[in-house]
């Protein structure tokens, strides 16, 4: 038997955007609201400047990869956490990407690159610009997925170095690594 997701934000935001589809879903009493790429940015500003969501706060934003997921007809998926504070109501956003290229390791391109020359079905808007405390985290999901922020302040990878070489979040990538320990210098007590 099909239950009605019932949560405040879904008839405002359908009666603000009628013409764009979105799909919702609910789990453990958490509401997930499928936005379609192009319109992330649009919906987001929406939710955070309509005086009775107030969606003040991007708690989280996260990464995830489907290759190889059981009934997953996307690659990836970028998920946001959004919370009014001042409803004590939380929303889950999630935007489905499918890349254009390869995914494997040894494809990627330099970071003052990738704007330019990056896989174009993993392009984003930033959501920097409305919460900007997204900046980190846009940078994680970047260096950790490959997932390109278009309008990001500063996207560069985080955790690993420039010209890396691959995206180690990547169900696609070895698990072994692709020989970033065999190619380090080993550093002895001695000699540091």
């Amino acid at each position: 038997m099909n239950k009605t997701i019932d949560h405040p934000a879904l008839p405002i935001l359908k009666a603000k955007f009628p013409h764009t589809t979105f799909f919702v879903g609910e789990f453990r009493d958490m509401v997930t609201v499928i936005v379609p790429r192009e319109k992330i940015s649009e919906v987001c500003a929406f939710l955070r400047d309509e005086p009775t969501l107030k969606y003040d706060m991007l708690v989280e934003l996260n990464a995830a990869d489907y290759l190889n997921y059981p009934g997953a007809t996307h690659r990836f998926g970028v998920n946001y956490c959004l919370l009014s504070l001042e409803n004590n109501n939380r929303l889950w956003l999630k935007v489905f990407l499918d890349p254009q290229q390869d995914t494997s390791p040894g494809h990627d391109v330099r970071d003052e690159e990738v704007i330019e020359k990056g896989d174009p079905g993993l392009k984003l808007n930033s959501v920097c610009p409305i919460w900007p405390g997204a900046e980190w985290m846009e940078r994680e999901v970047y260096d950790m997925f490959g997932i390109i922020f278009v309008g990001h302040p500063d996207l560069r990878r985080i955790l690993t170095w420039n010209g890396y070489g691959s995206y180690p979040l990547r169900k696609d990538y070895p698990l072994r690594g692709v020989g970033e320990r065999e190619n380090f210098k080993i550093v002895t007590r001695e000699g540091a």
